[in-house]
């Protein structure tokens, strides 16, 4: 009973959530493991990107959904949008800051455009007050994950097997079969007059140019901008002023036009769904903050704690969307049956049990910490176990959300009110990548030092008790001085060295960290000295192989 054009639809985002999904799967892991694997604060330094990129992605919904509402119609924005998504994934294919840097500033252009004017052009296939809208949203969500869940399997496969250009090119092929399925549509005129550009702009000009190619040179240009910010955001906290500034402009634009409706035109019933969206907008910024662990700090978990069996870490991602694909169609009938009979929870009831239930899971993963194994690895099925009670509360918070949205937002801004949506995923990108960071400190400091004697002269380290991707040991530092006033080490300044230097300095590093795991791996009391220092502290110098064999 749901309108044709939904199952276009439906198809056409799960492709381009495929290419979405499979670029997210592989992000985090490639920057760890390969792109900064050089670093040693690279889970930092990929946390900050991975959160940067995410609160972009769904900052321009809000310009694209305005542009699309005003100057240039659904249509054109989604066939836009989708154009420079898929060159952002083909530019991954390639590994220099030039093009890895422009793929990430293309996807974030290109999902402003795509995103939000697919889910409004499909709020615009129902009446008010049909209710089908929250079963047809449910439907259309099932598309979205059906593409998440292929993605990671296929795309975390051809990464983590034949190299990561390799499945990010994947995703760009997945994007392009979208925008195939979204032109047969409108070919097959299922959309009838649904997303076509306002008439007064077919013919306007502006600086020589139409409308629509004005926008398109404009969202070209804007590609290196956002590109550079998230540069910044590794160098600074520069992306998080923006946000700031961008998030109390939107605030005071919707409050007066919140207040245009109630005292000026009177109208208060629009007024009042506005408010609503806004109030809702908060907790659904709440509810990702948490839920986009799930593309950094749990994959990364999972990676590094997990006993893994038939899947690499990058295929978990594939766990969420599956749940969803399993359980969109019995919650579609679910919701469309209690609306049949007047017992359909409210929207704020369904966000609290969704919230309450993301909760839940978290605390599953939490758990995971008193069945570690001997080799320090946690079963697997935690990992589902959690990930179904996050998923059964998206499905109680997320469709929802965007069939509200839909239906309560005025239409003449409908799409700009969907960009205020997506805005909310803005903050809680952010705010995720603050939470991953996080999960990078120790609950605990200890200072680490191995001192290596050779004939007369010795030289002491200073190094994290923690190992990075290679099993290497992490922070080695060379011990310049110990300032006994102060209780302060100093250590080597590589940024002040030079090339040559840089290269023998880490060269001496690598030998240190050879010698520190021999160590570690064949330590006994007697390979070791033990002594507090004059701050109270404990310190475990080691000896060196060479000591130890004399």
């Amino acid at each position: 009973g749901h309108p044709k054009a939904l199952f276009y639809l439906f198809f056409a985002e799960m492709w381009e959530r495929f290419s979405f999904y499979g670029m997210r799967a592989l992000l985090t892991l490639y920057l760890i493991k390969d792109y900064y694997s050089s670093l040693e604060n690279n889970e930092d330094i990929a946390y900050g990107i991975y959160a940067a990129y995410g609160a972009l992605v769904y900052l321009t919904p809000l310009i694209g959904g305005y542009l699309a509402d005003k100057f240039m119609g659904y249509r054109k924005s989604i066939i836009y949008g989708g154009v420079l998504m898929a060159l952002g994934h083909f530019f991954m294919a390639f590994p220099t800051d030039f093009f890895f840097y422009g793929a990430l500033g293309l996807l974030i252009m290109g999902n402003g455009f795509f995103k939000p004017n697919i889910s409004t052009l499909v709020g615009s296939l129902y009446e008010e007050g049909d209710v089908k809208r929250d079963g047809g949203f449910t439907i259309f969500y099932m598309g979205i994950n059906l593409g998440a869940m292929i993605a990671p399997l296929f795309c975390g496969y051809l990464g983590e097997t034949y190299g990561w250009h390799w499945g990010f090119g994947a995703a760009g092929l997945g994007m392009l079969a979208g925008l195939l399925v979204f032109w047969q549509g409108i070919k097959a005129d299922v959309l009838g007059d649904k997303g076509l550009q306002p008439k007064e702009y077919k013919t306007k000009k502006a600086l020589g140019l139409s409308i629509s190619n004005l926008i398109y040179t404009l969202g070209f240009i804007a590609v290196p901008v956002f590109a550079y910010l998230i540069i910044l955001d590794t160098q600074s906290a520069m992306l998080g002023n923006v946000l700031t500034i961008v998030g109390a402009a939107v605030l005071l634009y919707v409050s007066y036009i919140i207040y245009d409706y109630k005292a000026i035109q009177k109208d208060h019933k629009s007024g009042d769904r506005l408010i609503a969206i806004m109030i809702l907008a908060v907790f659904c910024t709440i509810f990702w903050a948490c839920f986009e662990q799930a593309g950094s700090s749990i994959t990364v978990w999972v990676d590094k704690c997990v006993n893994l069996v038939g899947m690499n870490a990058s295929q978990t991602n594939a766990i969420n969307p599956f749940y969803i694909v399993l359980l969109a169609i019995p919650f579609s009938w679910i919701w469309t049956k209690l609306g049949a009979l007047n017992k359909n929870p409210n929207t704020p009831m369904k966000f609290a049990l969704g919230i309450f239930q993301l909760g839940v899971g978290f605390l599953i993963f939490a758990s995971t910490a008193h069945f570690i194994d001997e080799n320090g690895k946690v079963p697997f099925l935690f990992v589902f176990l959690g990930y179904f009670l996050i998923t059964t509360g998206e499905l109680f918070l997320s469709p929802i959300g965007l069939s509200k949205v839909t239906e309560l937002a005025p239409k003449k801004i409908a799409a700009f009110i969907m960009g205020v949506w997506f805005l909310s995923s803005t903050f809680a990108h952010h705010i995720s990548g603050q939470i991953a960071k996080l999960t990078t400190k120790e609950f605990y400091s200890e200072t680490n030092i191995i001192t290596i004697k050779d004939g007369d002269s010795q030289d002491s380290y200073l190094f994290d008790m923690d190992f990075n991707y290679n099993n290497d040991i992490k922070g080695i530092k060379k011990i310049t001085e110990f300032d006994t006033e102060i209780m302060k080490y100093s250590v080597v300044k590589e940024e002040k060295l030079s090339e040559d230097d840089k290269k023998a300095y880490n060269i001496e590093k690598e030998y240190v960290n050879k010698l520190i795991i021999h160590q570690l791996l064949n330590k006994s009391s007697e390979d070791f000295w033990f002594d507090i220092n004059s701050d109270g502290l404990p310190v475990f110098t080691l000896k060196s192989e060479k000591t130890i064999n004399n």
